[in-house]
């Protein structure tokens, strides 16, 4: 479903922005995701909407296939920081995760509660699987949902694809970053 309306309370919320995975990931769609993601945080703190910033620092415990997890060995220096690009002002609100989801055990829901938050804008890496996730549990927080779909990027090609195509339009609305920003201009 195409983007329809901006709530009077929304708020951007970025998706694993950091450097130890865009570094990993210097093809052009990440550099795409990366310059959109930073121009809706522009807009939205020009109009003074809520950004959420939200970085990771490892994965659950317990059993996984992946051998190059996060929780089996020593993140690097300023793995988990968050890029440049983002422009992290003090106004911006941090949320670090240890989970695919940004709300799982973070405090978010209650940060977007007390903010007034009824609607939000989701953008980052990976669409597949942070994104995906965060999307999946503001869904269930009863959260209006926008995927800024050109404003997130994925390893996988196919799996952006999937999550865009078949996923999203269950979950809420799909917009272009610039889509939203006149979205934001127009009832701002």
């Amino acid at each position: 479903m195409a983007l329809t309306t901006l709530d009077p309370t929304a708020a951007l919320v970025v998706i694993d922005l950091r450097k130890g995975i865009v570094s990993a990931h210097t093809d052009s769609a990440v550099t795409a995701a990366v310059a959109r993601a930073a121009r809706l945080a522009d807009v939205f703190r020009q109009h003074d909407l809520p950004v959420v910033l939200v970085n990771v620092t490892g994965r659950a415990p317990g059993r996984t296939d992946d051998s190059g997890s996060a929780s089996t060995f020593a993140l690097p220096d300023g793995w988990a920081d968050l890029i440049d690009e983002l422009d992290v002002r003090p106004t911006d609100h941090l949320i670090t995760k240890r989970r695919r989801s940004a709300f799982h055990d973070t405090g978010l829901d209650t940060l977007l509660r007390d903010l007034g938050v009824t609607q939000v804008v989701l953008a980052g890496i990976s669409t597949s699987s942070g994104v995906e996730s965060t999307a999946r549990s503001a869904s269930d927080h009863g959260y209006h949902v926008v995927l800024a779909t050109d404003a997130m990027s994925d390893p996988a090609a196919d799996a952006h694809r999937h999550s865009v195509e078949r996923v999203f339009p269950r979950l809420g609305e799909t917009a272009t970053t610039a889509e939203v920003v006149t979205m934001v201009e127009e009832t701002r």
